[in-house]
């Protein structure tokens, strides 16, 4: 039996060899050549016949009560078709989580008595070209009456706070609780019997995923009545889906074509644009294109959440964690979109990929009168990993251990329970770390080089 390489080939448990061909090689982007030539296809790149233009009225307010929307002066404009108020959509809620069955569906998709974030949609105006529909989008007229904005998560939860969700609450509810919530062992009991006590905040910023090319879509009307959808969104059976809920149509009377996406990293989930373009496109049984500007882009598509992290943790002066207390506050601003499900995601991943005893967890998801937060890139666990080990190169240099040592020290292994009572498998954290010193030539002393994900840990003391 010839040699086996195990960058190049695996066995498996049939006893049959596969070659791959790919890991350890250099290998080019299948749509590389398209991208630098400038011959791939994006949406945009259709011209098509007689096209309509979608653009937005968009709030002016964090939090307000829309007394009156008067599209006259709109209608007006030369070159105006149409303007789209929230009567216009069969269904007027966005449902992006509906399908897994996370509810209650909480977004307009225009909005109907009230807005909770500058930028808010109001009304869509339908025109002849673009310059038509952005003129027409500024001449719509709201009145507003203001209510009291909270931009704070920490604010947002208080007694005093104003509610700005009509749920009751200015927090995602899983079932019953304010939080989705961890618990394992006594917290209170392994900070007591901890040598060190260490407590520190974490935070970061709303991050925007700034695609190449803004999120957008052109819909054109097919026969029998059938629409046909030209998006660029990442999720092409999820668009489809979320659409015809909206619609309050088949499934079968859209057809979906994704292609390129032109950078999305999980902001093109959201399924923003398509729905309206689809009832303009069925309204006028022309094409109708719709597409964000730059400045749309930056304000009112979705962001990576902003979050704040208190960890708390307990520690033995020869670095056994021996208790973490984690306060987890998850910006989704004003509505929920995807943000209760990584909520969720964070709130397993605690407390990272370490064993410790006790835990104690509480992942708060905020509604605030900011721009809705969604997914991007690992959402959820993202920043959650930036606090946990911030605090644990923190602690490391307190204690004056070595950061690999410490990580090794704690690192969960093959059969630990972990905190949300799930047994790890296949955990390999002890090898890539002494992989990962091997890389950077760091000496580990032989105790550690010793140590494998596979041999059960001696119980915490």
């Amino acid at each position: 039996m010839p040699r086996v390489n195990p960058i190049d080939a695996t066995y498996f448990s049939n006893g049959h060899r596969d070659d791959f061909t790919v890991i350890g090689t250099t290998v080019q982007r299948s749509d590389a050549r398209g991208h630098v030539t400038g011959k791939t296809v994006f949406f945009e790149d259709m011209r098509l016949p007689d096209m309509a233009f979608v653009k937005i009225h968009r709030s002016s307010r964090h939090h307000a009560l829309v007394d009156n929307v008067d599209v006259s002066r709109a209608l007006a404009v030369p070159g105006v078709q149409r303007v789209l108020t929230h009567r216009d959509v069969p269904a007027n809620w966005y449902t992006v989580l509906r399908l897994i069955g996370v509810e209650p569906n909480d977004e307009p998709v225009l909005a109907e008595d009230r807005v909770l974030y500058v930028g808010e949609p109001i009304v869509a105006v339908v025109a002849d070209s673009e310059a038509a529909a952005i003129e027409g989008a500024a001449q719509v007229e709201v009145a507003y009456t203001d209510l009291p904005a909270v931009l704070d998560v920490e604010e947002a939860l208080s007694d005093d706070a104003p509610i700005i969700k009509k749920s009751g609450t200015n927090h995602f509810v899983y079932e019953g609780h304010h939080a989705r919530r961890v618990r394992l062992g006594d917290v209170e009991k392994g900070f007591a019997g901890a040598d060190r006590v260490y407590e520190w905040r974490y935070s970061s910023a709303p991050i925007e995923h700034a695609p190449t090319e803004t999120t957008g879509c052109i819909v054109i009307p097919m026969g029998g009545g059938r629409l046909q959808i030209h998006t660029n969104t990442q999720a092409a059976f999820f668009t489809l889906d979320n659409t015809a809920l909206i619609l309050e149509r088949p499934f079968t009377d859209l057809q979906v074509k994704g292609g390129t996406v032109g950078g999305g990293f999980g902001g093109k989930v959201d399924v923003m644009v398509e729905p309206i373009a689809c009832i303009a496109a069925a309204l006028l049984d022309r094409p109708v294109k719709f597409v964000y500007t730059r400045e749309e882009e930056m304000q009112v598509s979705s962001t990576r959440a902003a979050e704040r992290i208190y960890i708390k943790d307990g520690v033995m002066n020869d670095g056994r964690i021996m208790a973490r207390q984690v306060m987890l506050y998850v910006d989704s601003g004003a509505y929920s979109r995807h943000s209760p499900y990584g909520t969720t995601k964070a709130a397993a991943h605690l407390p990272g990929p370490y064993t410790i005893p006790n835990v104690y967890a509480d992942c708060h998801c905020v509604y605030t009168n900011r721009t809705p937060s969604s997914a991007m890139r690992g959402f959820g666990v993202t920043i959650a990993d930036f606090a946990i080990e911030s605090q644990m190169d923190r602690i490391a240099r307190d204690l004056n251990i070595d950061p690999l040592q410490f990580r090794l020290i704690n690192a969960y292994r093959d059969g630990d329970m972990k905190a949300h009572r799930k047994i790890a498998s296949g955990t390999a954290l002890i090898e890539v770390i002494q992989r990962a010193a091997d890389l950077v030539h760091h000496e580990l002393p032989p105790e550690y080089r010793a140590m494998s994900s596979s041999i059960p840990r001696e119980t915490h003391q």
